[in-house]
């Protein structure tokens, strides 16, 4: 029997995903490459939207292997044992296709080092099969990224480090929460009201970019609205693809707590400071004085400090910040 029932968790973000990933047995040889991450623990926050571009463009199953072929300045996608086979433009086109199509959805899972799908460090191979020292990425996953350069896109490898992954779910997040609460019904105060609660979010990222960034918003209408919308939504997902360190959230922390210097007894703040440095020598995770920080907040704080996204970017209970 449940301490305390906790509210189910609605989900309301959809992301795009390599089909093999989720099970689908649709890789050339007829196989997966099921991520266990992925089904059983990030499908329970995110709807996904399979695809194969393999099979999307009239591919069998099970198939001949491709591979990235080329030089230094060029690549196709051309069959490995059957060099006649080039699938180049047809995977391209789809990529551009599926980008298009899939307008509703808030990021995509990539399969990593594959030809269609790896977002990067794809091996590319000489005519005859040698590696030629160079990578790229995956024809399929180029065109997508070509087509939607802000949305937030990853390889599942990769959300097994615990800064990436927390850095792209919050991405995601972020890139909802635009398209949610600002443009289906864009004006300057929304535009504000977003940065404003995204402040200490940003600052984690990176505090020099947060102050460039809020001095767009502060122009507002001197820039015509859809312009200013636009070019402070791209500064504002390229700031939040830094990556954060124990440094940036301790500043945020400390920042914070500066709220509450007031409202709080002298031995409560030197008890969370004293975790805030533990964090910051490495000795404990985030999770810990962003905890006790949070119930402070939640007593003492502003409206203004309560509402900042940097104390609850995502669901608690996935657990992203007990590794950091």
């Amino acid at each position: 029997m449940a301490i305390v029932s906790l509210p189910e968790y609605k989900k309301e973000i959809s992301l795009g995903i390599s089909a093999c990933l989720m099970g689908q047995k649709v890789r050339y040889n007829g196989d997966h490459k099921k991520s266990s991450y992925c089904t059983n623990l990030l499908s329970q926050y995110f709807d996904f939207v399979p695809v194969c571009p393999e099979v999307g463009i009239g591919l069998p199953i099970p198939r001949k292997p491709i591979r990235l072929v080329g030089d230094m300045d060029h690549y196709r996608v051309k069959g490995t044992d059957d060099p006649t086979l080039d699938v180049t433009d047809q995977l391209y086109d789809y990529g551009r296709q599926k980008a298009a199509e899939l307008d509703g959805i808030s990021g995509y899972i990539l399969m990593q080092k594959s030809p269609s799908c790896g977002m990067e460090r794809v091996k590319v191979y000489h005519e005859n099969g040698s590696p030629l020292g160079r990578s790229e990425a995956g024809m399929f996953a180029r065109a997508l990224m070509e087509a939607r350069p802000l949305l937030p896109i990853e390889e599942e490898g990769r959300l097994h480090d615990p800064v990436l992954r927390e850095n792209f779910i919050n991405r995601v997040i972020a890139y909802h929460h635009w398209h949610q609460d600002v443009l289906t019904d864009l004006t300057y105060k929304k535009v504000g009201d977003f940065h404003a609660r995204y402040k200490y979010q940003l600052m984690a990222h990176d505090q020099q970019a947060y102050v460039v960034l809020g001095q767009l918003v502060a122009k507002g209408k001197t820039i015509p609205l859809e312009k200013m919308s636009e070019d402070y939504f791209e500064q504002f997902m390229t700031l939040m693809k830094k990556r954060v360190n124990r440094k940036s959230h301790t500043n945020v922390l400390l920042h914070i707590l500066g709220y509450l210097k007031k409202s709080i007894s002298s031995a409560d703040k030197q008890q969370l400071l004293k975790q805030i440095e533990n964090y910051r020598t490495g000795s404990i995770p985030l999770i810990v004085p962003l905890t006790v920080l949070k119930h402070f907040v939640e007593v003492h704080g502003s409206e203004y400090i309560q509402n900042q996204y940097y104390l609850a970017p995502h669901p608690e209970a996935m657990g992203l910040r007990n590794n950091l």
